[in-house]
Parts: C-alpha cells; structure tokens; sequence
C-alpha cells in the first residue's frame, strides 16, 4: 500500500518546490543550444550548466532527454546541498528537510 501524505501543510512546499524546478526547467530549455551531431542524432547543451548534456534521435527526443537530465541535477544539488547556477535570473532554491 502505498505511503499517503495527504496533509495540506505538506503540500504546500512540495508544490512550490515543483513550480520553482519547473521554471527553472522552462527558463534552461529556452537558453538551450541544440546541435546534429555526426549520426543524426540531436545534443543539447546550456552554457550555464557545464557538464549537462542531454541526446535524442530527434530535436524533440533531445530536449525531453535534457529536460530530465536538468531535473535530476537540480534535485542531485538540492539532495548535496549545493548551490543551483542562475540561468537567466532564476534559480532553485530548497533545502532537504531534516
């Protein structure tokens, strides 16, 4: 059965949490470069976050792909308690409940 958390009180910093890494999301995918690499495939890249790179058969894979590469390095930093760079003014920011 699985765990409920039906507590209003808790939602609410969830969801904010979840917006926040949304627009993050939207504002890194906006700044995004896409190149077609030697194969045919698509490489997407963000100067602001060096070492994120995401690939897909098509334009379109690509950026799914780079979507969830970006959401498990936000949640990655926010788990080590590091910064999250700034990508066109916006951030992430949340701390891991204790």
């Amino acid at each position: 059965m699985p765990l409920r958390t039906g507590v209003a009180a808790e939602r609410a910093p969830r969801a904010r949490v979840s917006l926040m890494i949304i627009r993050y999301i939207e504002q890194a995918l906006r700044r995004a470069h896409y190149e077609q690499v030697e194969d045919g495939a698509f490489c997407a890249t963000v100067r602001d976050l060096w070492g994120v790179i995401a690939t897909g058969r098509t334009l379109e894979d690509s950026r799914d792909q780079f979507a969830e590469v970006i959401e498990g390095r936000v949640l990655a930093r926010i788990a080590d308690g590091l910064a999250i760079p700034k990508i066109g003014g916006v951030t992430a920011e949340a701390r891991m409940a204790s």
